[in-house]
């Protein structure tokens, strides 16, 4: 029997949301080569909007692209509550996803953690998420972060951690040899992630952590907040400016900057100044 729902998710990313999102997913695929032949990729869902519509996508990518290539679909279990775990479960059925669900001890690892355990369990639910996709023989992970992501990250990179540090599409993984992380939602827009998941009536995960309760209490939750108000009222004024954001990491002019690190290794402006 065919799953009559997701027949009717999979119309609206081929109609009303073709130009925005399955459009965008298709470039990001192409002009950063994330998907090559051979590939066996794993797409992880933290429960989540964007790692759902991640996983949609992949699905239908799987049966009509002409790339050969593998794909599952991976969930850690951190320590869900049984709500969340239930979640989970229904939304796999309901979008016809095959997912493989692996349990970690994570939630309870940083429950002690006073400051910003948001960025500790993100860092170890990464780790856990490249020893089991390398487990089911997979080289490459698909994140869902998506261009809005992107901006804020850099934002935030520069107003709070005085530096200037984008996200990238994808990434050679330097723990996990033959490891590669890709982000295939680089180029879609947050706001038509939610319109997608409103119009078909999906209810999803807010964020893959217990702490999502107190969230107003995580820093870097907080940080985000602030960026994506900066953002907004800045539009007001300057609709454009979130495609600058973005734009400026493809125009980086290193004659112009102070200092810059390559693989590591930090230049200054003053090395070559006099040559």
């Amino acid at each position: 029997m065919e799953n009559e729902f997701y027949e009717k998710v999979r119309a609206s990313l081929q109609k009303k949301y073709r130009r925005n999102i399955t459009a965008k997913f298709n470039k990001a695929l192409k002009i950063y080569k994330l998907v090559n032949a051979g590939d066996r990729v794993a797409v992880c869902i933290s429960g989540g909007k964007d790692s759902w519509l991640t996983a949609v996508l992949f699905k239908e990518l799987k049966q009509y692209s002409d790339v050969p290539f593998e794909v599952c679909y991976i969930v850690m279990d951190p320590g869900y509550n049984p709500e969340n775990r239930r979640l989970i479960e229904q939304n796999a059925k309901l979008l016809d996803i095959p997912v493989k669900i692996f349990e970690s001890n994570i939630f309870e690892a940083v429950r002690e953690i006073p400051k910003s355990p948001c960025y500790l369990c993100a860092r170890m639910r990464r780790g856990y998420l490249y020893s089991f996709a390398k487990e089911l023989g997979c080289n490459k992970i698909a994140l869902g972060h998506h261009y809005d992501d992107v901006i804020e990250t850099t934002l935030m990179g520069m107003l709070y951690g005085a530096q200037i540090q984008g996200m990238m599409p994808k990434l050679h993984s330097t723990n996990f040899e033959g490891m590669e992380l890709i982000r295939p939602l680089y180029l879609v827009r947050e706001e038509d992630i939610i319109s997608w998941r409103d119009n078909n009536g999906l209810k999803f995960l807010r964020c893959a952590c217990r702490f999502t309760e107190n969230s107003e209490k995580d820093e870097e939750l907080s940080k985000r907040r602030e960026i994506k108000a900066l953002i907004k009222d800045l539009k007001k004024k300057h609709p454009d400016v979130e495609k600058c954001i973005f734009g400026s990491l493809q125009n980086v002019n290193t004659d112009t900057v102070l200092a810059y690190k390559r693989k590591g290794k930090k230049h200054y402006f003053l090395d070559e100044y006099d040559k």
